[in-house]
Parts: structure tokens; sequence; C-alpha cells
């Protein structure tokens, strides 16, 4: 799975978890509903700035943000 896509579902799920919509997530970190919708399918690629934004909107760390499965490295490099 590209990294972009990894992100965006994390974002996503995160999200979701908090019943926390695009538009609230956006105002929050201080970013565009439409970039939090495009990072979110997988089309923009992030800054690590802006991970962080939306960590910190969030209420978690970016260590807890990155510790999930979907970060592991795996045999095929995705």
């Amino acid at each position: 799975m590209d990294i972009k896509v990894k992100i965006g579902t994390r974002i996503k799920e995160l999200r979701e978890i908090q019943k926390i919509s695009q538009k609230d997530l956006a105002y929050s970190s201080d970013l565009d509903r439409s970039y939090i919708a495009s990072v979110e399918n997988g089309r923009r690629n992030i800054s690590i700035v802006n991970i962080e934004k939306i960590s910190i909107a969030l209420g978690i760390t970016l260590k807890t943000f990155f510790d999930n499965a979907r970060f592991n490295n795996d045999s095929t490099g995705s």
C-alpha cells in the first residue's frame, strides 16, 4: 500500500473514532477541509509538519499516530 494511502487512512480512522468531521479537523489543525479530504483519499503528499498539526488537533502524539500495524515494514516494501 502506498504511504500516502496509509497516512490518509490512518487520519480518517482516528478522526472517525473521535467523531470529528473533516471540517472540524481542518479548523482545529488550521488546514483546509479540501486538503484534509484529499490527504484522507491518498491523493496528496502530506508534510510531517501537517501530520503534527493533525495529531495535535486529534489530541494524540506522533508516536501514537504512527503506532499502528499499517506502518510496520513488510516484505514487499510497500
